[in-house]
């Protein structure tokens, strides 16, 4: 069967894909509004790891929507929830019998209620997968550890496919830069540069 994962070169995503890769022929999915450059990052990665590697394009409102919505709001949740269901919308409109992405058990954001996932597969005739969802951050963590080799540090610094890149990017070209500053908080990010 084949499976869309949404990809973002980091180690959720990552360690997502590889424990289904036993299960189903993956297809690793990096959504972009074209802001940014930043899903080079995971078609290497994806590469390094012998993935197959797409990306669909997500329409441009999806992210104008989003970044007035943390603005208005003053943090980043609300509006990468939006963008997340959007991409998986996205992936599920592709030609895969099932879609995935690396959320985890204790994720605040992004999450995907029952309801919103049934909804998903209803519409779109694919089985949504949370391959994570039985893994806390700390499991996740030990798995990554022994498993992939991940460059760690602020979120500006780290080259990854997420949708937080095109945002800030975004965001400051909107508001600019101070905006981003009073939007997101300071937090480290990932990236897989590939097996240890």
């Amino acid at each position: 069967m084949e499976l869309g994962l949404l990809y973002s070169g980091g180690k959720d995503s990552t360690l997502a894909a590889l424990l289904l890769e036993d299960f189903y022929d993956v297809t690793l999915v990096t959504a972009t509004f074209g802001v940014t450059d930043d899903h080079d990052h995971a078609r290497e990665t994806a590469s390094r790891l012998g993935f197959d590697f797409e990306t669909v394009e997500l329409d441009e409102s999806v992210a104008e929507e989003a970044v007035e919505r943390m603005v208005e709001d003053g943090y980043p949740r609300d509006g990468i929830q939006q963008v997340h269901l959007a991409a998986l919308e996205a992936v599920a409109e592709m030609d895969f019998d099932a879609v995935a992405d690396g959320t985890r058990r204790d994720d605040r954001v992004p999450s995907v209620s029952r309801a919103q996932a049934q909804s998903l597969e209803d519409r779109h005739g694919v089985e949504y997968i949370v391959p994570l969802a039985g893994f806390g951050r700390g499991a996740v963590d030990s798995l990554v550890e022994e498993t992939l080799d991940v460059t760690t540090g602020p979120s500006e610094q780290i080259p990854k496919a997420d949708y937080e890149a095109e945002l800030r990017a975004l965001l400051a070209s909107e508001h600019g830069e101070d905006a981003v500053a009073e939007v997101f908080p300071d937090h480290t990010q990932t990236s897989v540069n590939g097996l240890r």
